[in-house]
């Protein structure tokens, strides 16, 4: 197959990097499962994109319920920082660990590109390796 785990990793330290208070970047399938993981060490990668994946189901039928256009993020805010979920295409799911100083309206904007890359590289053809 052709390898994108490397772009796919670079694409999450770009974003981890550049977008402002951003601490961790899950990439996961919509059923749940782990893709790539670029967190602290507190936070279990395989957990997350297992409960982001749940979190992206229910705001999307709570968007349904309630006539709602498409799901852009949903976001849970505690005392000492952020998590976001995004869809990523239609089959993958974006989650965002983030600092108290994380403003997620802005966080919009700055990760829009980062989606469609990261989409890109999910959604992506597989080729047979060459085998040498």
């Amino acid at each position: 197959m052709t390898d994108t785990s490397g772009d796919l990793i670079a694409e999450m330290g770009a974003l981890r990097g550049n977008a402002t208070g951003v601490t961790g970047v899950v990439v996961s399938a919509v059923d749940g499962l782990l893709v790539a993981a670029d967190t602290e060490d507190r936070a279990d990668g395989e957990c997350l994109a297992a409960l982001a994946a749940a979190v992206l189901g229910l705001a999307r039928r709570a968007g349904a319920a309630t006539g709602r256009d498409r799901l852009r993020w949903s976001a849970a805010r505690y005392g000492d920082g952020y998590l976001v979920v995004r869809p990523v295409g239609d089959m993958g799911v974006l989650t965002l660990l983030g600092s108290a100083d994380m403003d997620p309206a802005r966080l919009d904007g700055e990760c829009e590109q980062a989606v469609r890359r990261i989409d890109d590289l999910l959604t992506a053809p597989r080729t047979p390796a060459a085998h040498h």
